[in-house]
């Protein structure tokens, strides 16, 4: 009997091909544009978290001020931390696999006839493992280079690129503002941050290098931490605040003028909005789908109004209620199947060309394309069932006068 109902269905829709294209359109472009709006923002979030991932694994770092709460950023007069505060970090906080104590200044690169304006980078070896950073040909520093403050440094793949073009600049010497110094490494690439910086416009020498030669000052920036891959990044930052408190003489209940940023939080929040936003617009594009239903329940009463005089002779003939309506809503779910497996297709098509458009990784996943499905064979039967049960009930005599 299913299978004859089917059978009648596949007939019907056959039959009036032209005007079932039209009436599953609005589910086609309903789960279209759940799949695509879906994918598109399940690769925003993973460029997101990859792209803050590059800058560190368990990344913190510590800074002096009370951090950007507002627009005026740091505070100006809080106190810059020293070369004391990172050794006591390392040796009292359990849990970290690195510390790195980073100071930094702008420059003019030069080479030649060719200059490039970049940020130079003073730190210890310690930085490269902390920021997730590998070198594509030559070396970290040496022990007597980052004690003595030699004039050696490690440049970014795009201070390569304006500087020397082709050329290996392995054992050249740079002029980074009156300071000459010896290319000894170039650092892998890693492109823009998600927060649009260039993460290889970057010069890096040892720390003793720039704060003698450069700053003119024995101050660090900022220490960049990273904690062990057991360890909860909370638990540490919550004792480094302690120790710093200590260090830097805050009586309780004073406000901290330092602050610790976590990148997981950072991690957490952005993806947590990427997240809110995809939902809001699978929701909105999902309203499509109701459309859909509409027209295949519009069509389908047009349907049965002009099958009255089938439907009579079927009833006349011995069919049952429940067969006439099996009959109208299997036909209902059919067209609905249809525009969900059509939808399907062109959402993931346009999630794919989206993706490659705005520099997002395509993220395909399974359970969205299965739920738009279900959805869409949801959407057949609640829509249809209302032109089903009218043919049902259709009283035979009146249906074979009907003309």
């Amino acid at each position: 009997m299913l299978r004859e109902t089917f059978f009648l269905a596949f007939r019907e829709i056959r039959r009036n091909v032209l005007r079932s294209s039209l009436t599953i359109l609005g589910i086609v472009i309903g789960v279209a544009a759940v799949i695509t709006m879906v994918s598109l923002g399940n690769g925003a979030t993973a460029q997101v978290t990859s792209s803050i991932s590059s800058l560190g694994s368990n990344l913190l770092q510590v800074r002096p001020g009370q951090g950007p709460r507002g627009p005026g950023g740091t505070r100006s007069e809080a106190e810059p931390l020293e070369m004391a505060d990172a050794k006591a970090v390392e040796n009292e906080i359990s849990g970290l696999s690195g510390v790195a104590p980073v100071s930094a200044k702008s420059a003019q690169a030069i080479y030649g006839n060719q200059n490039w304006s970049t940020t130079v980078t003073g730190t210890t070896n310690a930085y490269f493992p902390v920021r997730n950073w590998t070198l594509k040909s030559g070396r970290e520093f040496t022990e007597s280079e980052l004690s003595g403050g030699r004039a050696v440094c490690i440049i970014g793949d795009t201070v390569r690129k304006q500087l020397f073009g082709g050329q290996n600049p392995i054992g050249v010497s740079i002029r980074l503002g009156k300071l000459t110094c010896k290319v000894i490494g170039v650092l892998t690439p890693k492109g823009q941050s998600s927060f649009g910086s260039d993460q290889d416009d970057t010069v890096i020498v040892p720390l003793r290098t720039l704060q003698r030669r450069m700053a003119g000052n024995k101050d660090i920036e900022g220490i960049y931490l990273s904690a062990q891959d057991q360890v909860s990044t909370t638990t540490v930052k919550a004792d480094i605040e302690v120790l710093m408190r200590e260090r830097r003489g805050i009586a309780a209940g004073k406000e901290d003028n330092f602050h610790v940023m976590d990148m997981q939080e950072i991690v957490s929040t952005l993806t947590g909005t990427t997240q809110v936003l995809t939902a809001l617009l699978g929701a909105v594009a999902a309203v499509s789908l109701l459309v859909g239903g509409i027209g295949i329940m519009n069509i389908m009463l047009v349907s049965v109004t002009e099958r009255t005089r089938e439907i009579g002779i079927r009833l006349a003939i011995g069919a049952l209620e429940r067969e006439v309506l099996m009959q109208f809503l299997v036909e209902a779910v059919v067209l609905s199947c249809f525009g969900g497996i059509a939808g399907i297709l062109l959402g993931l098509s346009a999630a794919k060309l989206g993706s490659g458009l705005l520099g997002v990784p395509f993220i395909v996943d399974p359970k969205i394309g299965l739920l738009a499905f279900v959805f869409s064979g949801a959407v057949g039967v609640v829509f249809g069932y209302f032109p089903a049960r009218k043919a049902a009930r259709l009283d035979p005599i009146d249906a074979l006068r009907h003309e």
